[in-house]
């Protein structure tokens, strides 16, 4: 069973174009789009587990330049 989540991203101003294109290259990401609010770029993301999730996706998208903060909400299957 695979883990999904929502990554929620705020960037420095005038990086969030770049910031989804190197991020939509990183295995495991589904998707990863600019959007308007308190946040500047939602990824959609999936690996084989929460720990995966955290060691191998997470860690990509933070060091990706130009991210200042990231909030991740798994996804709940009821």
């Amino acid at each position: 069973m695979t883990v999904q989540a929502y990554i929620l991203v705020q960037t420095e101003v005038g990086t969030s174009v770049n910031v989804v294109s190197t991020i939509n290259e990183i295995p495991g990401v589904i998707s990863a789009e600019d959007v308007t609010g308190p946040y500047d770029v939602i990824v959609r993301a999936e690996a084989e587990s929460m720990d995966a999730l955290g060691r191998d996706i997470l860690t990509s998208i933070q060091q990706v330049s130009g991210i200042t903060r990231t909030l991740t909400c798994p996804v709940v299957h009821l």
